[in-house]
């Protein structure tokens, strides 16, 4: 397991890109977090690294996108499990694995059984305090919003299945 501090949104996208570095096709990451956390902003990071075509927002609304590399390389498939409530809905999405780099957001409990190798990315946002008069995690949160809170985020990084774990086993790769 690897801890990080990423204290800017712009410094969460570098991350996503320095993760895509080590990515391949059948690769998944499992990118867990509360609402705002960061999760898409990592996401769009580790898109532009890639290379993929297009712009990479939330699907929350479609539930997978694809996103094709310009190079022709593995796509990008985004995935926001949020509605889902099993792992045999999130299987139902037919998704491509051994061909493609794939982002599941919210994946707790959605990987049961379909593979036995994943990185698990886990985003903490901080709650409960205050930020330039914005409360964070409350319902006082000012004109700006939440996203606008440049609050430091704790990244867990916990590697599953061996070629995760041989990939980090030396420390989060510098870069």
């Amino acid at each position: 397991m690897i801890s990080l501090s990423i204290p800017t949104p712009e410094a969460m996208e570098r991350f996503g890109a320095q993760l895509a570095t080590m990515l391949e096709a059948g690769d998944l990451i499992a990118l867990n977090g509360e609402l705002g956390a960061g999760k898409t902003t990592m996401t769009r990071g580790l898109g532009a690294a890639l290379g993929v075509r297009g712009a990479v927002t939330s699907p929350t609304f479609v539930l997978a996108r694809t996103h094709p590399r310009l190079d022709g390389g593995a796509p990008l498939v985004h995935v926001d499990a949020y509605r889902l409530s099993s792992p045999a809905e999130l299987d139902d999405l037919d998704i491509d694995y051994p061909a493609s780099i794939v982002v599941v957001e919210w994946a707790a409990g959605m990987l049961d059984g379909l593979t036995d190798s994943w990185l698990d990315v886990t985003i903490e946002r901080p709650v409960g305090g205050t930020v330039g008069g914005a409360r964070i995690g409350g319902a006082e949160i000012d004109d700006a919003g939440i996203d606008d809170v440049a609050e430091p985020r704790a990244v867990t990084i916990t590697p599953h299945g061996s070629r995760w774990t041989g990939l980090l086993a030396s420390g989060w790769p510098a870069g």
